[in-house]
This record gives C-alpha cells, structure tokens and sequence, in this order.
C-alpha cells in the first residue's frame, strides 16, 4: 500500500489495472492544471497571479478581479457587510464612474437602488457573462502567451532537474525492493 501511494506520488501518469489513468485532475500542478480550464487556473492562487499579469498586458485585467470580487461576496455573511461590498463593486466594476469598468451588457447593469437590499447572487449573470469573456477569448491567449510558457518551462525545467531525478529512483528502489 505505502509502495502503491509512492508510486502515485511520482509518477501519477501510471494506470490503474483497467487501464484508467490513476490521476484525477486533482494531481496536476501548475500549467498542467492551468490548461485542463479557466475553472482550474482560477482555483490556483498562482494560476490567478499569471492570469492577472496577462490581463494587466491585454488592459482587461478588471475583468478577472471583477470575477473574483464576485467569488469573495457570495461568503458575505449580514445585510450591513453585503450592502458595503455590494455598494464597492458596483462602484469599482459596474458605475458609469466606475474606476475599473467591466464591459457588461447595457441592460444587465444593476441600479444603484438594488444596493439597498442585496443577495449572495446578485451579480451573478453580470459574472457569467464576465466568465464567459475570459473562457472563450482571454484565457485562450493566455495559454499561447509568454507568461504561460515561460511558467511552463520553468515547472518542465524543475521537474527534469536533479532532485527531481533523484526524488523518481528514490521511490523507485522502494517499490523494487
């Protein structure tokens, strides 16, 4: 059982005994995560970081913080907190004065007046459709941009590197023996 979770450990690339990769997306790190969705990329605080830094380049990055102010008001707890946090991302994202202004449809824009009495999922389809801008037309970019490939490299470079190797004989001398 221990030779079997070393094994995973390091090479979770090997089938189970029906011949079904063993590794679920839950095992991949980094680019290799990254690159299964937005979804995942979003889940790592340093997929964000990247995505961020790619977004500042193509001048959307709103869109990305938008979507991730979003995530962080849905835990709101209490009226007083939601309409505060509310009220900042109405007016940081989505005011006609809005400092980091989202491009959202015309008629999803909320009014002011909604801010009064808000919920956990009031901006959510303004956030669906920001997701969306990411999924079909940064987040393709980004998995051809240099922030990515250059990560990618690196992670490729630190796998191949000897510790690494070192780390696979390692847990291959305990499964032999």
């Amino acid at each position: 059982r221990e030779c079997y979770f070393l094994i995973l450990f390091f090479f979770p690339e090997i089938n189970d005994g029906e011949g079904h990769p063993s590794s679920s997306h839950q095992t991949l790190k980094g680019t290799s995560k990254w690159a299964t969705s937005l979804e995942s990329l979003l889940e790592d605080p340093e997929g964000v970081k990247r995505f961020r830094e790619f977004l500042k380049k193509e001048f959307s990055e709103e869109n990305v913080l938008f979507w991730l102010a979003c995530e962080e008001f849905k835990k709101t707890q209490g009226k007083k907190q939601m309409q505060e946090k509310a009220k900042e991302i109405y007016m940081t994202f989505l005011s006609s004065k809005a400092s980091s202004q989202v491009n959202v449809e015309g008629q999803s824009r909320l009014s002011e007046t909604i801010l009064e009495t808000p919920h956990p999922l009031m901006f959510q389809k303004l956030q669906d459709q920001i997701f969306n801008l990411m999924k079909y037309d940064s987040y393709s970019r980004f998995l051809k941009s240099d922030i990515f490939l250059n990560q990618k490299k690196s992670e490729e470079q630190e796998e191949n590197s000897p510790e690494a190797q070192t780390a696979a004989k390692r847990a291959s001398r305990i499964y032999n023996t």
